[in-house]
């Protein structure tokens, strides 16, 4: 079973296209995003309604919550809320009934997606997390394999466990605003094979895909709107 995960698209048109079309031709089984669809760029809208037209599982992001708590009539539409006031109501309106976690049972593993963290949607979890904490993590959410986003950093991590399990960490990166030093777009293909199991440390193949997209393109809709130029050198130097 192939699952393709992507996170943080943060309203960037260009790189969700660039996404779509190598994940397409990659046929995945199932497909799911793991939140922040708005905020940082200009293009919320034709974000949220092709993800509506395909029908993809999607949960709720700091951003996704962020948006939904603006007050127009005294919004202040200059800078990095007007990312936010731009979000047309039907999709504001759609993003409240997101979800905050999605679980997948598959053979014997438990697959836990979130945006944040199992407790919050706007917590960290990073590579360098202390191992202890993460497991504590983990065990109390009942997750074999925890699957993320938020930090805009992709990476696997693998805890092997004193019962002979071994639990999995993936951050899946960010498609419209990479933190990690690469410009590029990513996000993650998981392969789930009949035999897998929690016992089986490489039970889970995991598939960082980086893709080109027109980053100028992006950047120069950020510097011709509202919305600060920094966002436009982030997206270019990738932090």
């Amino acid at each position: 079973m192939k699952i393709a995960l992507f996170s943080d698209i943060h309203a960037n048109l260009p790189a969700f296209e660039a996404m779509l079309k190598d994940m397409d031709n990659r046929k995945p089984d199932a497909v799911f995003c793991l939140g922040d669809l708005v905020g940082y760029n200009i293009w919320p809208n034709e974000i949220i309604a092709e993800i509506r037209k395909r029908g993809i599982a999607t949960l709720t992001g700091n951003h996704d919550l962020k948006v939904q708590g603006l007050d127009d009539a005294n919004l202040d539409t200059s800078g990095l809320k007007y990312a936010y006031h731009i979000v047309h109501p039907k999709h504001i309106e759609y993003l409240g009934t997101l979800p905050a976690h999605i679980r997948l049972d598959y053979q014997n593993l438990n697959i836990l997606m979130v945006h944040g963290s199992p407790r919050k949607v706007d917590e960290y979890v990073l590579e360098n997390m202390d191992e202890a904490l993460v497991l504590e993590m983990m065990q109390q959410a009942g997750a074999d394999v925890l699957c993320g986003g938020h930090s805009h950093k992709p990476y696997q991590r693998i805890i092997s466990c004193e019962d002979g399990r071994h639990r999995h960490v993936i951050n899946a990166g960010s498609v419209g605003k990479p933190k990690d030093g690469d410009a590029r777009g990513c996000y993650v293909m998981l392969t789930l094979g009949n035999r897998s199991h929690r016992s089986q440390k490489d039970s889970i193949l995991v598939e960082f895909i980086r893709f080109d997209y027109d980053i100028e393109a992006a950047a120069t809709a950020i510097e011709d709107s509202p919305l600060p130029n920094e966002l436009a050198d982030m997206l270019r130097r990738a932090y």
